[in-house]
């Protein structure tokens, strides 16, 4: 009778440790990971190459089992019909928009595009393509995030400066709305130290360029405004993130405005058998106290940006200038306590 309870206690135990907290990954692969937490939800996306598919889910234990659906098909041809990238689902001024990366099969024609719903929950088939979102220069862009900064709606994307994959670098506009740009881009960021440039020219499988700034996101704290973002090539281990930082009131097109950090602020861990982290996106826990960040990596060297980028998350602090600490990515075995709830009376 006493070896049964104690059985029977065991098991409760673990089943309460098992809903308190997760393990990385969060699935088994999924590179561009997206989180938007809204009225007791996670609405999660990634890339898939040709559709925008969308998870929904209680917790980020549960993203495995949680119902996904496509919210929408690429058509079979034309210029948004293939290798759809980074996709990402928010609620902006009452309704919900997605924004991705689209070409004709022919990289340098990668350009930006939104899909529109007006339903209260995003899984509804109800969205609307609201068609490309360009400044006017219409060059290359991708990997685009969107914020309402003191009323005023801003992108960020990767883009080239001109028509030819020279390098990745970052540029901002205002929106007039969720899906039409306001004015000229201007470029805030391009890659300049050394660990920001990394990638091999010799093989004939990689892009042509090594210089690259890509995954811009916004993370706001306090007084300042900061832009994460991805540098090197994803192809490489030595993909990390880097930081821009501004102070909320300064002028955000002025590129003297925005200091970056001289070193990357989360990279590869070795020791935690953690290798080119990036392409992240950022989350509050639901009871708002908590900073999390979403991101892909690879548990091995030399895996480079295939299938075997896989989502994880992990919380993250303040350091006392008000700049983030992200710490080290965990490894793959590490328990996670699940991002902190609300209290119900």
């Amino acid at each position: 009778m006493k070896r049964t309870f104690l059985l029977l206690l065991a098991l409760f135990i673990t089943a309460t440790l098992n809903a308190q907290t997760f393990k990385n990954p969060l699935l088994p692969a999924g590179a561009d990971p997206y989180s938007f937490y809204k009225d007791g939800y996670y609405y999660y996306t990634n890339s898939t190459g040709n559709r925008v598919e969308l998870w929904k889910s209680k917790s980020l234990a549960g993203l495995k089992d949680a119902p996904h659906k496509t919210i929408w098909k690429a058509p079979a041809t034309g210029a948004y019909s293939k290798n759809i990238w980074a996709p990402e689902v928010m609620y902006i001024r009452g309704k919900w928009y997605a924004y991705f990366a689209a070409d004709d099969g022919r990289n340098e024609n990668h350009r930006m595009y939104v899909l529109e719903n007006a339903s209260a929950d995003p899984m509804q088939v109800d969205w609307v393509f609201k068609g490309q979102i360009s400044d006017p220069t219409n060059k290359w862009a991708i990997d685009g995030d969107v914020a309402e900064i003191k009323g005023q709606l801003y992108m960020i994307w990767s883009g080239w400066e001109g028509d030819k994959n020279g390098k990745q670098e970052i540029f901002m506009a205002k929106l007039k709305n969720p899906w039409t740009v306001d004015g000229d881009r201007v470029k805030i960021s391009s890659p300049e130290f050394e660990w920001e440039k990394h990638g091999d020219l010799n093989d004939p499988n990689n892009p042509p360029h090594v210089s690259v700034n890509e995954g811009p996101q916004f993370l706001i704290h306090d007084n300042k405004i900061f832009i994460i973002y991805s540098a090197s090539g994803c192809w490489t281990d030595f993909y990390a993130l880097g930081m821009l930082s501004a102070d909320l009131n300064s002028d955000f097109f002025n590129a003297k405005a925005w200091v970056k950090s001289a070193k990357p602020v989360f990279q590869k861990s070795v020791e935690n058998g953690v290798y080119a982290p990036g392409h992240n996106s950022f989350f509050k826990s639901p009871d708002g106290k908590e900073d999390w960040i979403l991101y892909h990596a690879n548990d091995k060297p030399g895996q480079g940006c295939g299938n075997f980028r896989s989502p994880r998350a992990q919380k993250f602090s303040w350091n006392a200038d008000g700049t983030p600490n992200f710490g080290l990515p965990l490894k793959t075995d590490a328990e996670i306590d699940i991002p902190s709830e609300k209290k119900t009376n």
